[in-house]
């Protein structure tokens, strides 16, 4: 028994760690107050699943159109929206939206003087905000969240037995089901519930009160592809953009995936025919 179960312990661990690196989600954190979000279908979910590029285009359309007036992306570099695996934009594209975007970047020049200047590809996308206190300041003590990791660092409880078949179905998209329940999540508050002014009500937001005014409407970014203009598009384009961007590796991260599960096959396979060799003429062997 000893002899034929050796390897079972060093290979489950193995094995655990490749499935990890598949894309494994973890124990979502609880969002108490909130509905529960209506799960989405994302390319990039499940054991094969990677981005599309056309959608990430058009979130990081309605990110540039929408969300960049209130919202930082200040671990997004310019360059890394022309890199594999995310939106691909032609480098020249990418060098104009760069020099086009409407936040200056705070550099010094070569007498060591503070500037302002364009961005450059190197660059990550700049804040608009000189600080938090200003961020408070212009949106009524609210602080808008950088939106480099939101699709990870937002999420919600999906219970038990889901979370166990979670780890099977790969459902990893927690984030950004949450973010597109949200964006269409604004309605008019239940009788008798308060909504501060300068607040909205969300049935998906935790405690329902907001202070983000509703984003998006239908018709609001001009597609041109033929992609439907609408609210509920528009939330899951930026969404998949958003999820882009808190994991640019996703698609590089489950081909590897595959090939480290195909080793430890192979490598199972030759640790057991060098047992078997070494063994065979032992007396009372199994």
């Amino acid at each position: 028994m000893t002899i034929k179960f050796r390897f079972a312990a060093p290979l489950a661990l193995a094995l655990g760690l490749a499935v990890s690196s598949l894309g494994v989600s973890s124990l979502p954190a609880k969002a108490a107050g909130g509905d529960t979000p209506h799960l989405q279908e994302w390319s990039f979910a499940g054991f094969f699943g990677q981005y599309d590029k056309d959608q990430l285009r058009r979130g990081f359309k309605v990110f540039q159109t929408v969300c960049v007036s209130c919202h930082t992306l200040e671990k997004v570099a310019f360059r890394n929206l022309a890199e594999p695996g995310g939106p691909e934009l032609p480098l020249e594209e990418v060098q104009q939206i760069a020099a086009g975007w409407p936040i200056q970047v705070k550099d010094i020049n070569d007498k060591g003087d503070p500037i302002e200047r364009a961005p450059r590809l190197a660059d990550r996308f700049p804040s608009q905000y000189a600080n938090e206190a200003a961020a408070r300041v212009m949106h009524n003590g609210a602080l808008p969240p950088d939106q480099s990791v939101i699709a990870k660092a937002r999420t919600f409880e999906r219970g038990f037995p889901n979370w166990v078949t979670d780890i099977f179905t790969q459902y990893n998209e927690n984030g950004v089901d949450y973010i597109v329940a949200l964006l269409n999540g604004y309605e008019d508050a239940p009788e008798g519930f308060k909504v501060p002014d300068g607040s909205f009500y969300n049935k998906y937001f935790p405690g329902h009160i907001i202070g983000m005014a509703p984003p998006l409407a239908d018709g609001l970014v001009t597609y041109g592809d033929g992609t439907p203009e609408t609210q509920l598009q528009y939330s899951k384009d930026v969404a998949a953009f958003l999820m882009w961007a808190a994991e640019p590796s996703l698609d590089v991260r489950k081909r590897l995936g595959w090939y480290v599960l195909g080793f430890l096959v192979i490598f199972a396979g030759l640790l057991y025919a060098t047992k078997w060799t070494v063994w065979r003429q032992v007396k009372g062997h199994a």
